[in-house]
């Protein structure tokens, strides 16, 4: 299933994408109220119903009558969207973790995952404009695989991971270089506003299948600067779930971005190095999960 989350008057809306049309899950249980059970009608309380959440609203979408002219089904290409998802505890990102990315940095491939975080100021959604800092003049793009977490786990082994993961969203994790770099700590260059868009959907896991063979890449201005796999990944998915609930308890909802590969602006020699300007237009593709475009726009 794939769900996303679209504003409407201000307010978040929980959306099931079917084709071209998305259903609003709200609206719908309001005008189909004998059918609306214990249906989930926001993202939140997908996550805290967990499985037995997620069955339900699939067989309400199933069930629903064979008519998208309904009021409650909305064209997909008309809507504004949120972050996919919305209110994340906790935003964790792992730095380094594609073997040709730790190649063209220079680095020496890590021992462990290497931690850093985004705060939810950072968040964005789809099409949504992001403002780049005055005080950079080098901010680069980053496509990047996005762990959703479903359950509530702490210090659990890399066999049992699978089954603390919702699903998967792609991401941009948006860097100033030379804010990042200014100190031996990533932080000031990696949670500027804006800095983490992700979507247009959750995908839920049952439906990625294995997120180790997904398609990876990063278009600027409609040029193809990262091409990729995750099957690259130093650390894969079920060992960075696990390596992270060592260190904190994950929670419903958390959002872990899982490295980036080669190609990025950073990598390259430097007088090939273009970094992001206002009007450049930043599209993050992966296989089964979409495609995430962002405009960056200058404060």
């Amino acid at each position: 299933m794939k769900l996303l989350n679209m504003i409407e008057n201000g307010a978040l809306r929980l959306g099931v994408k079917e084709g071209d049309y998305v259903l609003d899950v709200a609206h719908a249980l309001q005008h189909l109220k004998e059918a609306a059970g214990g249906v989930p009608a926001s993202f939140e309380e997908v996550l805290a119903g967990g499985a037995a959440a997620l069955e339900r609203l699939g067989r309400f979408v199933d069930e629903l009558p064979a008519n998208r002219e309904a009021a409650y089904w909305k064209v997909e290409a008309e809507l504004e969207l949120a972050p996919c998802v919305p209110n994340p505890g906790k935003i964790i990102c792992i730095g380094l973790n594609y073997r040709r990315h730790a190649l063209e940095t220079g680095m020496p491939l890590p021992e462990y995952p290497i931690l850093f975080s985004k705060f939810a100021n950072s968040l964005a959604g789809h099409g949504e404009t992001v403002p780049l800092p005055r005080h950079s003049q080098k901010v680069d793009y980053e496509a990047e695989l996005a762990i959703v977490i479903g359950r509530r786990v702490r210090s659990i082994p890399p066999d049992e991971a699978e089954a603390a993961i919702f699903g998967y969203c792609a991401a941009n994790d948006l860097s100033a270089r030379d804010l990042q770099m200014r100190t031996s700590q990533w932080l000031a260059g990696k949670s500027c506003d804006k800095f983490a868009p992700v979507g247009p959907y959750v995908v839920t896991a049952d439906e990625v299948g294995d997120p180790q063979r997904l398609g990876i890449r990063c278009y600027v201005n409609g040029e193809l600067r990262q091409d990729s796999n995750t099957a690259d990944m130093i650390f894969d998915c079920r060992q960075i779930v696990s390596y992270i609930s060592e260190c904190m308890t994950l929670e419903p909802g958390d959002l872990i971005l899982t490295g980036t590969p080669e190609g990025v602006m950073m990598g390259y020699p430097a007088d090939r190095q273009y970094y992001l300007e206002a009007g450049d237009e930043v599209i993050v593709e992966i296989e089964k999960l979409g495609t995430l475009s962002n405009k960056m726009v200058m404060l």
